[in-house]
């Protein structure tokens, strides 16, 4: 059959379903439920969609369009998430980049993903400014996010609020496809430049189904996004989900424990997620037992494993609440598996099934699969998974070897099918010949009464190769003695996992999306086992 050209694009056009479709469908929906607040800002679904028309039409006649590239640097704000469905309805590709980075590592970026527009809150303009003169790369336009008037040090910039004020709210059009790039998120990991992922409309579709149906998420709900929205799990498992369905969300700047438990308890909240230690934060700060968290009905974490001893305080101290693990990485969207609330207690530090647009496996290194209850590489087969990395073609095959993506994380599946994470690869300590489990040595160690966080990490060592090495962190008031903890896991784990060192710390370093930066821990304690006798 032979169409013209005006045909298919009619037919593209009405089988459309991008991030720009989601929020207009909610808008006709439900035109009058709230769907934002932000510091006492409330916006309803018209109101907020019609922000983003105006948004839309303010950027095209200074000629942002269909896949101009955009750099977004701001923390959580209303105009955050209005830029971001802005951005998609016009066809242009978003950029979120992380704030927390140095000069050297936005320049990377900016110029690696050839960033032609930047949009930056008022705090982060001047950075913006230094990384783009060191990646000497010519921005069309500046704007910036959450300000009438541009300070008089950043007049080169346009305030985007001022900017858009008089434009119309009228539905904008573009003909961007379910198969173009709508977001570039640079991964953090372990190699010496961050890469690219490319994730288009229909992965990031697809993946919000997938939440919203293994998250129990619903109309009614109000949740609240603390975690850092250029970071794909609260953008793309919260955000981006909560606005398809048409529910209400509380955007905060950041996850300052008291706020988050003021917020819980003015605004009738009834989702939230966070990472583990925020959850540890969120337990240990005084309001807890002060403030009325009785709303809160569904509670999530994920970005690494919830420590067994205290997902058992939570359900006891929340007894109204469910919870959920969501697994995943940002190449998948980010969702991969989903631990349910009655699988919680049963199958305590699993990160349960494969969601539902995810197909996962257990494979070894020629990438077959391994009998059930044996330790290999997680792969995936998913909607979700990115397009590749951009400009990088190297790693996009290496990751999508044998027709899977490879997580890159060792885990191993059950007789009931539920996926264990073990370690990543990175994370795995080889001491004495033998693979230890940072994790499995960290679940023991938050058994000890007064550890209120801990990370193992392996450090080098002239006779282990690397030397298990545990640092943690006391709760407040606790006295912790080195030599009681050595003792306890003496008597409790094998030898070859028991702590070389054990090192008392006031902190832990954590990304601003909750996770604990490894990397910078065998970076501080490299030479501990040239300063401290290791032990036997």
């Amino acid at each position: 059959m032979s169409l013209t050209n005006d045909v298919t694009a009619s037919i593209r056009r009405a089988r459309r379903n991008t991030l720009s479709d989601l929020l207009r469908r909610s808008r006709m929906r439900a035109p009058d439920r709230l769907a934002l607040v932000y510091k006492g800002e409330r916006l309803s679904y018209v109101e907020f969609d019609d922000r983003v028309n105006q948004t839309a039409w303010a950027l095209s006649e200074d000629g942002v369009g269909y896949r101009t590239v955009t750099a977004v640097l701001s923390r959580n704000s209303m105009d955050f998430a209005v830029v971001n469905f802005a951005l998609a309805r016009l066809g242009a590709v978003m950029v979120p980049m992380n704030y927390m980075l140095t000069v050297p590592d936005l320049a990377f970026i900016l110029q690696h993903s050839k960033v032609q527009v930047s949009l930056a809150s008022t705090e982060f303009a001047e950075l913006l400014d230094q990384a783009s003169q060191l990646a000497d790369i010519s921005i069309s336009n500046r704007y910036l996010m959450d300000t009438q008037i541009a300070p008089s040090n950043l007049s080169h910039w346009n305030s985007l609020g001022a900017r858009r004020e008089q434009m119309p709210t009228d539905l904008f059009e573009s003909n961007v496809s379910d198969e173009d790039v709508a977001h570039i998120l640079y991964t953090s990991g372990t190699e010496s430049k961050p890469k690219g992922v490319m994730l288009t409309h229909a992965n990031l579709v697809g993946e919000y189904v997938s939440t919203l149906i293994d998250g129990g998420m619903e109309a009614r709900d109000v949740a609240i996004h603390a975690l850092p929205l250029y970071h794909s799990a609260q953008l793309h498992c919260f955000l981006g989900p909560g606005v398809y369905i048409g529910s209400s969300g509380v955007i905060l700047p950041g996850a300052a424990p008291d706020v988050i438990l003021e917020t819980i308890e003015q605004e009738k909240v009834t989702q939230l997620f966070c990472p583990p230690t925020v959850w540890i934060a969120l337990l240990r700060h005084p309001d807890f037992a002060k403030r009325d968290l009785s709303s809160l009905e569904k509670c999530y974490y994920g970005a690494a494993m919830m420590p067994r001893e205290v997902m058992k305080e939570l359900s006891i101290r929340l007894p109204q609440a469910k919870f959920w693990n969501f697994y995943g990485q940002t190449e998948v969207a980010p969702l991969a598996t989903v631990l349910q609330p009655e699988d919680q207690m049963r199958k305590l530090g699993s990160a349960g099934k494969p969601a539902l647009n995810v197909e996962t496996r257990i494979v070894d290194e020629g990438g077959k699969e391994v009998p059930r209850g044996t330790i290999g590489e997680i792969v995936h087969r998913t909607s979700h998974a990115m397009l590749g990395y951009l400009y990088n073609p190297e790693k996009t095959e290496e990751a999508f070897q044998g027709g899977w993506f490879h997580s890159g994380d060792l885990g191993v599946m059950d007789e009931e099918g539920y996926i264990t994470v073990v370690d990543r690869k990175k994370d795995m300590i080889k001491t004495g010949g033998v693979n230890v489990s940072s994790r499995e040595v960290e679940e023991f160690l938050y058994t000890i009464e007064g550890v209120s966080e801990v990370a193992v990490i392996g450090v080098p060592d002239p006779y282990w190769i690397e030397a298990v090495t545990a640092v943690i962190v006391p709760k407040t008031g606790a006295f912790l003695d080195t030599d009681a903890i050595f003792g306890a896991c003496k008597d409790n784990l094998s030898k070859f996992k028991v702590p070389k060192h054990v090192v008392l710390a006031e902190a832990l370093p954590k990304n601003p999306s909750g996770k604990i930066l490894k990397r910078e821990l065998r970076d501080t304690y490299q030479g501990l086992s040239e300063s401290e006798h290791a032990r036997s």
